[in-house]
């Protein structure tokens, strides 16, 4: 906690006691404001290589962003001291003030912040300011610091000196920054002077009300894992101690941020749970909860999630292909979220909603014609709607449909004062995907935008999706196994199937064939898992919600339906097949096991994977070891005992367990670590000296675990007939309080050694994993940075930091870089010497 509540002062505010090095987090904080700021139109450079990563793309300014630069660095502000307090920021897990967000247009957004720093006589105060964005502080009415470097998401500092007079100065900071897409926007003022300062909220607050949301709103979480036909119930650690107003809204995560429900609620003084009855039935979705605790300027705003499921069976699915099909294309129809995907899917079964459909298709015209980010997602289905199912649309929804399509910006090299991201793996399939299918059928159309025909478009859009397809097929894919984004990649894909014609289409049908045998060998019990390129939070603690799981009902027979339409509808409508053995992959017969291993990525991410009938272990190994993370998830762990049971190890990339930076507290990894996995056996070494969080932490999917237990440096879990344990050579502490209570197990210290094992069978088998993990022996020489793990009767496994890794002392270099997996291990075919350790 970097403040610490002092009685209050002669003011009689609520007051913070911040010692040196500590950070300034409580401010009475205004409404959000943000302007539209598009800047001047013109093309962008075009730095598309071909070459595709994972992390930050220097990709220069966009036109917005010269624009802001020059006409906002500088400019004379009036400090603003009439505006309304909207809610509190105060001290957290979250040494920043944050409002890190997401604009899907360039937009120009700021807020004000007001406090009071008491000093005991007049004083020069040293303070480090860090910001993405720009701000100005006044103090007492005179504008002191102007730190504007305005640069997109990049971290600036600088060292300031405030000057306080004796007693009470108010402190008046603005805030802003330029937004595009995904936007990171905090200031955080750390104290540097040697002698601590007291910053004190208006007087208008009672302190006992500050002190009480503060501890609240620093716990809160939700009372399960996932909510299955019960109310949604909040937990907090301590009471109020007096009747609290209480706001709850729910919101889809999807592109609109759809508000789901909407309630508000008393926590009584006593009370530390709080049940919303109204909120119960929603669609099932992993979804945004925003509560607002108190009322008037003594308000504070937290954001967390939480999953919501219709049941936790896996639901029976139809026995072909062709029956799962038409059945997920009937519920995309009826239940799907509001994308043209659900529009699609009406056109393909005839059960027409005509009110949705002409209410989507407008609100996709409008995404497209405002060029957000992301309209390439939609405008490829949009394309797929216009090209097959014209018959179904009215004459002048079709011409507006076109309008829209001859409107929009295909590329970089055509004008445009937009944010949209061009630059990623799944973005450039969808560009090129839309601009190829457009131009094909509007082939004598000029599109505006390029001053191009139709036909010239889809012969420049030819060239690029080669360049595209010549690069993962040599590579894989920079976003292994995403559950966020081989939806996406289908998109282009499926698409190109069906559209390409006979040079496009069979290159985008064997991608197709090898994604789909990723996602087979990586789903365990109707639920997508494994390591992956890019993940979010949501993709990891809500697997069966995710938009990949329909595609494993539907291609395999075993999974989940839920809203997400953003492809599914396009592989129901089309007429690609998946290979036809790769339900066998998706759920192995039991005492079966499989170890493949295959690479996917420039950056060559080499990945392993260990499989039995109710366990899986995957990783990535020796992947950019020791640098900063963005969204690699590089260990992961899922049993099949329950839809949410999983469990992984990561190094935390921000403070706010409930964060949304890349890499956040869950999902990617602030320093990634040295990884290797040799069959049902995973060994980690995480050494975070020098960063933010000298630790790493392993995530429980507590309410899917029917035993947990921790036993000396092991924890042991299980699953139904799946189990796992972890091992911290730091020793492992389960969090009991809260915003991360029973789902969190931390180990301290910057340099760890972690060990990751799996296995499967029944109760009998279960003991016997148990008895064999006690007989274990891990060690790790802190000097070498060499971890070693010797199982009973077996060899042992060492790893060393630096990369080397070996089996019995003899080295075991990873050779399979290829990007088509390679069973190199099934135990009914392979000799004694080949079994897993554990299983």
């Amino acid at each position: 906690m970097e403040h610490s509540p002092a009685a209050a002062g002669r003011s009689g505010g609520a007051s913070y006691h911040v010692a040196p090095g500590e950070t300034f987090t409580a401010w009475v904080v205004s409404d959000l404001r943000q302007v539209y700021f598009p800047g001047e139109p013109a093309p962008a450079e075009d730095r598309v290589n071909y070459r595709f990563i994972n992390g930050f793309v220097d990709v220069g300014d966009l036109p917005c962003r010269k624009a802001f630069q020059v006409q906002m660095i500088g400019r004379e502000i009036r400090a603003e001291h009439d505006w309304e307090p909207a809610s509190l920021n105060l001290p957290g897990p979250n040494r920043r003030v944050e409002f890190t967000g997401f604009w899907h247009v360039p937009t120009h957004v700021g807020r004000w912040l007001r406090g009071s720093f008491r000093a005991e006589a007049a004083r020069q105060v040293p303070m480090r300011l860090r910001t993405c964005g720009g701000v100005r502080i006044w103090v007492n009415g005179e504008e002191q610091v102007r730190f504007e470097p305005f640069r997109r998401n990049v971290e600036s500092e600088t060292g300031i000196v405030l000057r306080l007079n004796a007693g009470d100065n108010d402190v008046l900071v603005l805030t802003e920054d330029l937004a595009e897409r995904d936007t990171i926007w905090f200031f955080e003022l750390e104290l540097a002077d040697t002698q601590p300062l007291d910053i004190t909220l208006p007087t208008a607050l009672d302190r006992q009300e500050v002190r009480r949301l503060e501890l609240l709103a620093r716990a809160i979480r939700p009372a399960a894992d996932v909510f299955v036909d019960r109310p949604l119930e909040i937990l907090f650690d301590t009471p109020p101690g007096a009747d609290l107003p209480v706001g709850i809204e729910v919101y889809s995560h999807g592109h609109d941020r759809a508000v789901l429900a909407k309630v508000d609620l008393i926590l009584g003084a006593g009370e530390t749970r709080l049940v919303a009855p109204a909120i119960k039935g929603l669609p099932d979705g992993y979804h945004g909860i925003r509560l607002k605790m108190g009322s008037g300027a003594a308000a504070v705003v937290r954001h967390i999630d939480a999953a919501f499921m219709s049941g936790l069976v896996l639901p029976q699915a139809a026995t072909t292909l062709a029956e799962r099909k038409q059945e997920a294309l009937a519920f995309s129809a009826r239940f799907g979220a509001e994308r043209i995907g659900r529009v699609l899917a009406m056109a393909a079964t005839g059960e027409i909603d005509r009110e949705a459909m002409d209410r989507i298709i407008s609100a996709t015209l409008e995404v497209i014609d405002r060029r957000e980010d992301c309209s390439d997602f939609v405008m490829v289905p949009l394309l797929w709607l216009l090209g097959e199912y014209e018959h179904v649309l009215a004459p002048e929804t079709a011409a507006n449909i076109r309008a829209s399509v001859a409107g929009y910006r295909y590329w970089v090299d055509e004008p445009g004062n937009d944010v949209m991201w061009f630059w990623s793996e799944n973005h450039v399939l969808c560009f090129h995907t839309s601009q190829l299918i457009a131009g094909r059928l509007m082939p004598d159309t000029v599109f505006s935008a390029s001053g191009r025909t139709g036909r010239e478009q889809a012969q420049l859009a030819e060239g690029r999706l080669r360049r595209w397809f010549d690069s993962v097929e040599a590579h894989g894919l920079a976003e292994w196994n995403s559950a966020a984004y081989y939806p996406v990649d289908f998109i282009g894909l499926l698409a190109l199937e069906r559209w390409g014609g006979d040079d496009i289409a069979p290159r985008a049908r064997h991608q197709l064939d090898l994604i789909f045998r990723m996602i087979a060998l990586h789903t365990l019990a109707g639920v997508p898992a494994g390591s992956q390129g890019r993940a979010y939070d949501k993709e990891l603690r809500a697997g069966p919600l995710t938009e990949l799981a329909p595609f494993a009902r539907v291609a395999f027979g075993s999974g989940w339906l839920n809203g997400g339409v953003a492809s599914l509808p396009m592989f129901c409508a089309g007429s690609y097949t998946p290979p036809a053995d790769l339900p066998e992959l998706a759920q192995l017969a039991p005492a079966r096991s499989i170890e493949a291993r295959y690479a996917q990525g420039l950056e060559s991410g080499k990945l392993v994977l260990f499989k039995t009938e109710a366990s899986q272990l995957s990783t990535v190994i020796d992947h950019k070891t020791g640098r900063r993370g963005h969204q690699q998830h590089v260990l992961d762990i899922r049993l099949a005992g329950h839809p949410m049971a999983r469990l992984w190890v990561n190094h935390p990339g921000e403070d706010d367990p409930w964060g949304t930076q890349r890499p956040s507290y869950w999902a990617g990894n602030g320093v990634l670590p040295r990884v290797i996995q040799y069959r049902d056996v995973a060994l980690l070494i995480a050494d975070t000296e020098g960063t933010r969080h000298a630790w790493t932490h392993a995530y429980l999917g507590r309410d899917g675990l029917d035993e947990v237990v921790l036993d000396g440096n092991w924890l042991l879990a299980r699953s139904g007939r799946g189990f796992a344990a972890l091992y911290a050579t730091n020793g492992l502490e389960l969090v009991t309080d809260g915003a991360t209570a029973g789902r969190e197990g931390r180990s301290e210290g910057a340099l760890t050694g972690w060990a990751a094992v799996v296995g499967a069978g029944d109760e009998a088998a279960f003991r016997r994993f148990v008895e064999r993990i006690r007989a274990t022996s891990v060690s790790f020489d802190i000097d070498s940075k060499v971890l070693s793990l010797s199982p009973p009767d077996r060899e042992t496994l060492a790893l060393s930091y630096a990369g080397e890794f070996t089996v019995g002392g003899q080295p075991q270099p990873f050779i399979h870089d290829q990007p088509v997996p390679i069973l190199t291990y099934d135990s009914t075919t392979a000799g004694d010497d080949a079994h897993p350790f554990y299983t």
